[in-house]
């Protein structure tokens, strides 16, 4: 029974890294499209594509799979026909979260993620409902390891290029601008030599709502749910932990 019980265990955990590994897959393969489609095929020229085609490949998802992915997008290979959407509601506690969307089915799509936020005390709301409470950003990640300069040079260098800010954590500098001056310090870094490990415009929330306790445990349980489905393929959230008052 113990041998039978040993092997279960084994292929229930594989079968669950299995299914997590697809999801993966699943939600690389639409950032490929997405940036193919909306930049054309070519990764010298766009610059999306480069960075997902990069963040697929770290991944081990196939290079037969981004090329056919890419085929899809750009018309050359029948295929899904994808969307890109901004779902937008609340969570416990009254936190906002927006999420960005990539369906081939709208409506499904939609379902599942009310479902998602009903089932964990939350609600998806109208368009626009939170979205004033964030700002678009362009956010560029580098990593300490691959970067030369010391933080007040790569601080003079972004913002000479037209960068808002550079922040920095234990081991990444990550620099932000506003979305019209993205692409143009994303050029000027990169001229300058600097590996970038991450480029994308994202949201920031304007003001941070404190949870703790069972809240912050909901909270996190719904964005972990809303990360966990195929077509979310990313979630912001207003929300900060912080440690209960005893």
């Amino acid at each position: 029974m113990s041998g039978h019980s040993k092997w279960h265990n084994i292929q229930r955990r594989k079968g669950k890294q299995d299914a997590v590994r697809g999801q993966l897959f699943t939600k690389l393969s639409k950032d490929v499209y997405q940036a193919a489609k909306e930049g054309g095929g070519n990764p010298d020229t766009n610059f999306r594509l480069k960075t997902a085609i990069e963040r697929a490949r770290q991944s081990n998802l196939p290079s037969e799979s981004i090329a056919r992915t890419i085929a899809k997008a750009t018309g050359t290979l029948e295929g899904a026909h994808y969307e890109e959407l901004i779902y937008e509601g609340y969570g416990p506690a009254g936190t906002a979260i927006m999420m960005e969307i990539v369906t081939d089915n709208r409506n499904r799509t939609a379902a599942d993620v009310r479902h998602i936020f009903a089932k964990r005390g939350g609600n998806l709301g109208e368009s626009g409902c939170v979205a004033w409470m964030f700002r678009r950003v362009g956010e560029i990640a580098i990593d300490k390891s691959d970067c030369s300069l010391s933080y007040d040079d790569l601080m003079m260098l972004a913002l000479e290029a037209g960068a808002d800010d550079l922040k920095e954590s234990e081991d990444q500098y990550v620099i932000t601008t506003a979305p019209e001056s993205f692409a143009a310090v994303r050029n000027q870094l990169e001229e300058q030599g600097l590996v970038l490990s991450e480029a994308n415009l994202s949201y920031e929330p304007e003001n941070l709502v404190p949870v703790s306790g069972e809240t912050l445990d909901q909270v996190l349980e719904l964005v972990d749910a809303l990360e966990a489905h195929d077509d979310v393929q990313d979630v912001y959230a207003n929300f900060e932990p912080v440690e209960p008052v005893e």
